[in-house]
């Protein structure tokens, strides 16, 4: 999906019939935390035929929402990028109402409260990051993106979660509107390395079967130093 020239009504209607079939939906749900899957696993997540879930599968390579990884024989899909990601959550929260919203978080609160979103890090937590960056003024916000300012990329190695040698100018990323706190986390480049860094140090750690993500007492020492808003985490 690109956004160099601007979309036309035509196209603006085929990529809305992309989502309109519940299978394809599935399909695009099942990889928004960044993962690559084959075919057959995917259709048992939709619920469909393979015949069926590879015709599925072939519109949304042709449409530009999914993208496929050949390994060999075999072959994998994921969604096309961040952007297409970003399109699902915010789809969502246009669909949802505030108290659609507000079920949602309470029906799965682990997921509300840390997930990920095409690898960096969405929900309660993600957002307060992306708001103390933002307050303290860690980062720079431009037209289209945001960078790390020198301040904050200080203070991000300071504490681990930035090496000394990271291209600045690399690590850009842009705000995603968060389908559950209805507010922006960090996306983009820089919101991938922040989360990758996070998992690594083990502050936050994977819930298995899940996309939600777990924040272990160092993490929640780590980011209550960076003066990152916890509230309470689910138990």
């Amino acid at each position: 999906m690109s956004s160099a020239s601007p979309l036309t009504q035509f196209q603006l209607a085929e990529l809305g019939g992309l989502f309109v079939d519940p299978a394809r939906a599935a399909i695009l749900l099942a990889l928004i935390d960044g993962s690559a899957r084959p075919a057959t696993e995917l259709a048992t997540l939709a619920g469909v035929a393979a015949p069926t879930a590879s015709e599925h599968l072939r519109k949304l390579v042709e449409g530009g929402l999914l993208t496929v990884l050949a390994q060999g024989r075999h072959r994998y899909y994921r969604l096309a990028g961040d952007e297409v990601a970003h399109l699902l959550e915010t789809l969502v929260v246009l669909r949802s109402g505030p108290r659609q919203a507000t079920r949602v978080a309470q029906a799965e609160p682990a997921l509300a409260y840390a997930r990920t979103c095409y690898g960096h890090l969405a929900g309660r937590l993600g957002v307060a990051l992306f708001e103390r960056l933002r307050d303290a003024r860690d980062v720079q916000l431009e037209a289209d993106s945001l960078s790390l300012t020198r301040q904050g990329a200080a203070r991000l190695r300071e504490v681990g979660l930035l090496g000394a040698d990271e291209d600045l100018e690399r690590l850009r990323g842009r705000s995603c509107l968060d389908w559950t706190e209805r507010r922006f986390h960090l996306a983009g480049a820089l919101g991938c390395e922040l989360t990758r860094r996070l998992l690594e140090r083990r502050w936050l750690r994977r819930v298995e079967g899940s996309r939600s993500l777990a924040l272990s007492a160092t993490g929640r020492a780590g980011l209550r130093a960076l003066r990152i808003d916890l509230r309470t985490p689910p138990h």
